[in-house]
């Protein structure tokens, strides 16, 4: 019997020689792959909006869902202030644990692994909804996440061109520097306009946390898939409302959507898809060239279940993790006081 009271553990340093080791694109590749099976078997799951801790800085948010057979939950904070500070934005860890016994399996860090899971998502909802022959991608707001998305969309759906636009120069050519020998042609942008010119996806990914509009409805044409991924929290939007009304809309789970999400703009009732039933083939995704599809993207507790299933999953084969000593083992699970007096003992 396995020691149970003994949890794999994924630090940054092991993340990275995982993901360095089976490579980015591939990575978020079968995180997708991964996502899509657990969003066909979406109505096995426990689903709840996001349990929210909100200030005038930032938010503290948990995650949590299970399919009864596991459960999973994702601590992560958004914070757009820490930059400044020379902090991360977006920090995260996760657990996996077995619904049967209560134990943990699995106990990793997330900041890595939500940045390849987002991109993982967006590009998934894509191939559903953009055009079938979209090569180039507009991507607004060049911070931690725009890299990922760029590679995610190249592995995913084919985009061989990413042209590149933020309000700060100094992240736009970090973000080419980064992709520079990835196979992509990347063009750095003086506006958003420039940026958008012939994309057939439009990629918004900024991180105030404010009302903002990013894309304005005159900078939009017909035929284009908008992934937006900014807006994740009441308050903060990347898209002027009368995009969204010229829009077919999908989402991940509206309860959370409409609160988060580009959404929250918009009536309570105004008609949006979720993105798993077209997945399963119950609803349609794009129906015609001229249409504008928009994936009102804010993050979902099934995403990271998979994401954490994913690296669950390799470690059977790769060795990036390391014993935690984190569940008390007594040898009479009634006596843990006694566990106590005897490490006393021990220690005398």
């Amino acid at each position: 019997m396995a020691n149970l009271n003994i949890v794999p553990f994924v630090s940054v340093d092991n993340m990275m020689k995982l993901v360095l080791h089976l490579g980015p694109a591939r990575v978020m590749t079968e995180i997708a792959r991964y996502i899509e099976e657990d969003f066909r078997r979406w109505e096995s799951f426990d689903k709840t909006p996001r349990i929210a801790s909100h200030s005038e800085v930032g938010v503290i948010e948990l995650m949590p869902t299970s399919d009864g057979r596991m459960y999973g939950f994702k601590y992560v904070n958004g914070h757009p202030k820490n930059t400044k500070e020379g902090l991360q934005t977006v920090t995260a860890f996760g657990l996996l644990a077995e619904v049967d016994t209560g134990y943990p399996v699995l106990l990793t860090e997330m900041t890595i692994l939500t940045a390849l899971r987002t991109a993982a998502m967006s590009a998934l909802a894509a191939s559903h909804l953009a055009p079938k022959d979209a090569a180039r991608m507009a991507m607004i707001g060049n911070g931690a996440q725009a890299e990922f998305q760029a590679l995610a969309f190249q592995a995913i759906c084919g985009i061989s061109e990413v042209r590149l636009y933020d309000i700060d120069p100094t992240a736009t050519a970090k973000c080419a520097r980064n992709l520079a020998g990835s196979g992509l042609r990347v063009t750095a942008c003086a506006s958003a306009e420039e940026a958008m010119e012939g994309a057939a996806i439009i990629t918004t990914c900024t991180a105030d946390k404010q009302l903002a509009t990013i894309l304005t409805d005159n900078m939009v044409g017909p035929g284009v898939h908008i992934n937006a991924v900014g807006g994740d929290c009441p308050g903060k939007t990347e898209l002027h409302r009368d995009i969204l009304l010229r829009s077919a809309i999908f989402v991940e789970y509206p309860p959370q959507t409409r609160i988060e999400g580009e959404i929250q703009q918009l009536d309570p009732d105004h008609p949006v898809t979720e993105l798993w039933q077209v997945i399963t083939g119950q609803a349609q995704g794009r129906m015609d060239s001229r249409q504008i599809t928009l994936f009102d993207s804010v993050g979902f507790a099934i995403e990271d279940f998979s994401a954490l299933r994913y690296v669950h999953d390799q470690l059977r084969t790769l060795p990036y993790s390391e014993p935690l000593d984190m569940i008390a083992d007594p040898d009479d699970p009634r006596d843990l006081y006694g566990m106590l007096l005897r490490a006393e003992a021990k220690a005398a």
